[in-house]
């Protein structure tokens, strides 16, 4: 029963997170008017996406917190990506500061590649189930990019 607490606890961190962000930046969020790149998904996908990866995020984390595995490094950089993800769409949708919208994720891609690396080296499937999160950030970049050049 305690290990299901762990997962409940870690999975809903950062959908709550998620859902929180979603709430704060749905009136200033522009994604429909923009001029976007080639494989820009519609709209809809991005709550469904995300969803999806938070709740491996926080399945990974989950397991290694099960397995009694997480360090203070661990902890610092799952943490320090999960709010640098969360404040992505602060700069991107609020504040409109798309190039430094860029750079931001630009970091957030550094900061989870370090969290799979991490992940991986404790415990595999922990580190796997980060992979996506790591493939759709990459992409994200590439979408955010190319939004801050069509649309200057």
């Amino acid at each position: 029963m305690e290990k299901i607490k762990i997962y409940v606890r870690s999975i809903i961190i950062p959908v709550a997170v998620g859902i929180f962000i979603g709430i704060l930046t749905s009136g200033f969020n522009d994604y429909q008017t923009l001029e976007k790149p080639f494989l820009a998904p519609p709209g809809f996908l991005f709550p469904i996406i995300w969803s999806i990866l938070y709740v491996l995020m926080g399945v990974s984390y989950g397991k290694l917190k099960v397995e009694g595995i997480v360090d203070e490094d661990t902890r610092k950089i799952y943490y320090t990506q999960l709010l640098v993800n969360a404040l992505w769409p602060i700069i991107f949708f609020i504040f409109k500061w798309r190039f430094i919208a860029f750079l931001w994720i630009i970091l957030l891609v550094i900061l989870v590649y370090k969290m799979v690396t991490k992940f991986t080296n404790r415990n595999n499937l922990a580190g796997t189930l980060q992979i996506p999160y790591l493939i759709w950030t990459i992409f994200a970049t590439y979408l955010n990019l190319f939004t801050y050049i069509l649309n200057r």
